[in-house]
């Protein structure tokens, strides 16, 4: 029993690993990796739940590899398995970042014709590693064309920069609150459904 613990905290600490070895273009470039390792591969999570920890993870304050990593590892093995996922994801980030400060300046970054060529190869596949995540997103959430136009405005409202507007904070909320009233609401109707019935 112990190994198989055992087993379960390297399995964490290696899958958010290779996750935080290629973070390019950020928290919504990983979320495909992510649910690849921890819903399709290792099932430690499943996919609905998985669309409740996104959002949670993406609303708190911090990095949401991280914050996804320490709730995947709660979950499986409490403490240490969110310290064994959180050190997996932020390790190699770490190395990678100290290994560049010691060894280049941002002069050879910039200047080097072979890292600028790599990065350029880089940003397409970016875009799409965030594009995806979103659309089977949406899928799984249930979203159809009576909802689409709510992830559209928002994203034109905080891409427009408006200050009044352009606050992510101010749809997190509403949203938040939104999916309560909507729930409360369902719950409410079952309840007066159920003792309609009932008489």
């Amino acid at each position: 029993m112990m190994m198989t613990k055992n087993n379960i905290l390297f399995q964490l600490f290696l899958s958010f690993f290779k996750i935080g070895g290629f973070t390019f273009g950020g928290g919504w470039a990983m979320i495909s990796l992510i649910e690849r390792e921890i819903v399709d591969k290792h099932k430690w999570i499943e996919r609905t739940e998985f669309l409740d920890l996104l959002a949670v993870a993406q609303s708190l304050p911090g990095i949401l590899a991280v914050n996804m990593a320490v709730v995947t590892g709660d979950k499986l093995r409490g403490l240490r398995g969110s310290v064994a996922a959180a050190v997996g994801t932020i390790l190699p980030c770490f190395c990678i970042i100290l290994g560049i400060a010691i060894f280049l300046t941002p002069e050879m970054i910039t200047s080097s014709a072979t890292l600028t060529a790599i990065f350029k190869g880089i940003r397409p596949v970016v875009v799409a590693l965030i594009v995806t995540p979103v659309i089977t997103s949406a899928r799984a959430a249930g979203m159809g064309l009576r909802t689409l136009w709510i992830p559209a405005v928002v994203a034109l409202a905080i891409w427009s920069k408006w200050p009044v507007v352009s606050n992510p904070i101010l749809y997190i909320t509403a949203g938040a609150l939104g999916g309560w009233w909507l729930t409360h609401r369902s719950r409410r109707a079952l309840t007066e459904g159920k003792e309609g019935d009932a008489k």
